[in-house]
This record gives C-alpha cells, sequence and structure tokens, in this order.
C-alpha cells in the first residue's frame, strides 16, 4: 500500500499566503512526478503544479508567479507554497504522485486524502 497524506491548508484572507505539504509513504521504490490538483465546488478537478523528479516544474497560468512547488526526495514529500491568495483559489487541494512500489514492480497513480484551502476576501 501507498499512502499520501496532506497537511496545510486552513483559511486566510486574499493576499496571504500558505503552504501545503503531502508526504508519500509506504510501498515505495521510487517517485517519479509529484504533483497538486485541487477542485473547487461545482467545477472539475484541475492541475495547479507538477515536479519531475529532477526538479522539473510546471504550473496552471492562474497560478503561475504566485505558487511554488518542490519536493524533498529523501523524504518523498511535495510541498506547494502559495503567495498572493485569491478567493478563486478557494479548493480542495489533492495531492498526487506517480509511484513505483517495491513488490511487485508496478507503477501506479496515488491521491490524498485532500485539504481544503479558503480564501476569503
Amino acid at each position: 500500500q501507498v499512502q499520501l497524506v496532506e497537511s496545510g491548508g486552513g483559511l486566510v484572507q486574499a493576499g496571504g499566503s500558505l503552504r501545503l505539504s503531502c508526504r508519500a509513504s509506504g510501498n515505495i521504490f521510487s517517485i517519479n512526478a509529484m504533483g497538486w490538483y485541487r477542485q473547487a465546488p461545482g467545477k472539475q478537478r484541475e492541475l495547479v503544479a507538477t515536479i519531475t523528479n529532477d526538479g522539473v516544474t510546471n504550473y496552471v497560468d492562474s497560478v503561475q508567479g504566485r505558487f511554488t512547488i518542490s519536493r524533498d526526495n529523501a523524504q518523498n514529500t511535495v510541498y506547494l507554497q502559495m503567495n498572493s491568495l485569491k478567493p478563486e483559489d478557494t479548493a480542495v487541494y489533492y495531492c498526487n504522485a506517480d509511484v513505483l512500489r517495491v513488490f511487485p514492480r508496478r507503477r501506479g497513480d496515488y491521491w490524498g486524502q485532500g485539504t481544503q484551502v479558503t480564501v476569503s476576501s
């Protein structure tokens, strides 16, 4: 089994900052890409940012310049630093990881349980 546990969500005023963390644990041989997605009420889940195991990042246009994704490979942890938050950033944020398991030696796509981020105007 592979588990992803997120933390760091909460309520913040517009213009404020939050830092999300997500640690993967369990039957892990290696992790390729990790990322953050979000889902606002009544909307589809959307990609926020991804990072490969060698640090290549990708962002959705709406967060470019405000959010920064990073990871600690030794700790199997990915972070999302969110600055200059806007009310439209309000959503449940989900962590995602492309994991190669130890046994059986297979890749799989895993998700965290989600953490709520609410930005008040």
